[in-house]
């Protein structure tokens, strides 16, 4: 069994992917650029998932630049794809990464699945070259308030679902408070020119947001079952989820840049 609850052999995959991209790659790429992001710069993507941010990577630097997009279980990258830009299949916990001397790295919702995560930090670190940023970016998944709902119960049971699937992944040795701590994390590792931004929008029933909620529930299904929550429980708050008069606040995403200090060797 995977230690990832939600592991890229699911048939929910593709849509939890496509859900993660629409809503949260046009403020990762903003993040990303911010960092002075140029031609001919060498990156690496760790857990690229789809490969969409690890793609846009390779059309900023250029084919005099490289980009390297690793992931435990790769197959939704697979594709034809520039000289520049190569796919691993990497595990970040227990293999070593495939080079160093990077001017960016770039993680996004990785580290928040891995109990690991400050010794992994420790390592993506000590791949960038003085001077290089490394960005991570992670969810405060404890913040999802419901901004409207048809009925009095609907927002109790949202929180009643949510909490179930929160408890599963904490099971699997994620931290749901992980986005949070990442600033004082990337302190502790040493980095500098720290800087956080977080994003979050309004997701309405029915729309592409909400369709990140729909993948998670169906491929942890029966874990949910295993926390209390019932088949008609299930029903109905995919009911929810699909009605427009249905809106939630997205998961915040908490973008954290920081540079290795240029002295160092």
């Amino acid at each position: 069994m995977t230690r990832y609850l939600f592991d890229n052999t699911g048939v929910q995959t593709e849509n939890r992917f496509h859900s993660l991209e629409a809503c949260y790659d046009p403020f990762s790429r903003r993040q990303l650029a911010r960092t002075g992001l140029a031609p001919g710069w060498r990156c690496l993507e760790v857990g690229g998932g789809g490969g969409s941010l690890g793609d846009w990577l390779g059309e900023q630097v250029g084919p005099g630049g490289e980009v390297t997009i690793t992931d435990l279980d790769p197959r939704w990258t697979i594709r034809h794809r520039p000289p520049h830009v190569r796919v691993l299949r990497h595990d970040i916990v227990s293999e070593p990464l495939p080079t160093d001397g990077y001017d960016l790295v770039h993680a996004r919702l990785v580290l928040l699945h891995i109990p690991e995560r400050l010794a992994v930090l420790d390592r993506l670190v000590a791949a960038l070259r003085p001077g290089g940023a490394l960005v991570l970016e992670e969810f405060d998944c404890t913040w999802q308030p419901v901004l409207a709902a048809p009925d009095g119960g609907s927002a109790a049971l949202y929180e009643r679902v949510q909490a179930a699937l929160l408890a599963q992944l904490e099971k699997r040795g994620a931290d749901c408070l992980w986005g949070r701590k990442v600033f004082a994390a990337m302190a502790d590792a040493g980095l500098t020119d720290l800087a956080a931004t977080t994003y979050a929008e309004s997701w309405t029933g029915g729309g592409t947001g909400v369709g990140l909620h729909h993948a998670n529930a169906r491929q942890v299904a029966e874990g949910l079952r295993e926390e209390g929550v019932t088949e008609d429980e299930l029903a109905r708050y995919h009911a929810l989820l699909a009605d427009p008069e249905f809106t939630v606040n997205s998961l915040p995403l908490i973008s954290v840049t920081g540079r290795r200090p240029s002295g160092e060797r």
